[in-house]
């Protein structure tokens, strides 16, 4: 019994805090949520836009090249070995490079930004 009561206790003490900590969150004036959230991305969906294209698209860039040339490193020598050259996975990883070094230049057109 001594068991449940301090599990009861815990309980009724975490319900408190997050009772405590907790916020209500109304949309300003008329209650309209769905226009303060297009509003929020309007205003944010340039910064995104100069975001991705500095940072994300350049990072995956850089992963594909390296995992690229690894690869094209690894069948290279597997055809040093074996004598036959696998063409597969780097014409996969170029075709993914390529796709994404021009994927700027298109996809915002696609997203409609």
């Amino acid at each position: 019994m001594r068991k449940y009561r301090k599990i009861a206790i815990i309980l009724c003490l975490a319900t408190l805090i997050a009772m405590l900590f907790n916020t209500t969150a109304f949309a300003a004036g008329s209650g309209d949520v769905a226009g303060a959230i297009e509003g929020t991305w309007t205003d944010a969906s340039s910064q995104i836009k100069t975001v991705v294209n500095k940072v994300v698209f350049p990072a995956i860039d850089l992963i594909l090249a390296v995992f690229f040339f690894a690869k094209l490193g690894t069948a290279y020598f597997d055809y040093r070995k074996h004598g036959q050259f696998e063409w597969a996975a780097p014409a996969i990883l170029f075709a993914c490079l390529v796709f994404t070094l021009t994927a700027p230049t298109y996809i915002w057109k696609i997203l409609g930004m």
